[in-house]
């Protein structure tokens, strides 16, 4: 069956499969480059960052940072380090709430990939339903000729590619949906780590007196 029958075969429901199908293909391929590029990065950036501080370069982990501003950790660090003066409170409240303004960015579009995981099986099961009507409505009652039991069976067997296709589709993007999903845990538990490392230096700098921000201006 070629695609063009299969179009046919599915009915009207099947243009809107298509544009999930590409909406979710386009939106995995932006979730693969974002998350390569934090993947790839991060690590080492953090790693450098907290290396320089532990040495007392406040300013050159603060510029390390700035070079770095499009990964999410980064600019949480950015805005605890960038106060001055602030108390140890006052410093792991500006970490938190970094923290949590940058969760809507590293969970971006999953409400997007839950509806059409959630809509796709069900249009599928409309186009079935529709052609199913479609095909016992051409069956007229008392005939039971070999012409009119071929037609009928022929119209099942095509009304049930949109069930099909609409399965492929919920399952594709909910392959990826889960990957990004267990992405975003292990993201929030490496900042919750590094985030909690970052405080506890800037901690016992603080209870030795020694100067624990840089100047931005």
């Amino acid at each position: 069956m070629g695609i063009s029958n299969v179009f046919s075969a599915g009915g009207v429901v099947m243009i809107s499969l298509l544009c999930f199908s590409v909406l979710a293909l386009a939106l995995i391929v932006e979730r693969v480059r974002f998350w390569l590029k934090i993947n790839n990065r991060q690590t080492k950036v953090v790693r450098d960052v907290l290396n320089l501080y532990r040495r007392n370069n406040v300013v050159g982990a603060i510029d390390g940072l700035r070079k770095n501003a499009d990964l999410p950790i980064a600019r949480m660090f950015l805005a605890a380090l960038e106060l001055e003066e602030p108390t140890p409170e006052e410093f792991r409240l500006a970490l938190e709430s970094e923290a949590q303004a940058e969760i809507p960015l590293l969970k971006r579009f999953q409400n997007i990939f839950d509806t059409i995981i959630s809509l796709a099986p069900l249009l599928g099961l409309l186009g079935t339903v529709l052609g199913l009507i479609a095909s016992f409505s051409s069956l007229s009652l008392g005939d039971v000729g070999c012409t009119q039991t071929a037609n009928v069976t022929g119209g099942i067997s095509e009304a049930l590619v949109s069930t099909a296709a609409g399965l492929v589709v919920a399952i594709f993007t909910l392959m990826f949906a889960n990957t990004f999903r267990g992405m975003y845990q292990r993201q929030m538990a490496l900042i919750q780590e590094y985030g909690g490392e970052l405080e506890l230096l800037y901690r016992r700098r603080y209870e030795r007196g020694e100067k624990t921000y840089a100047s931005t201006r």
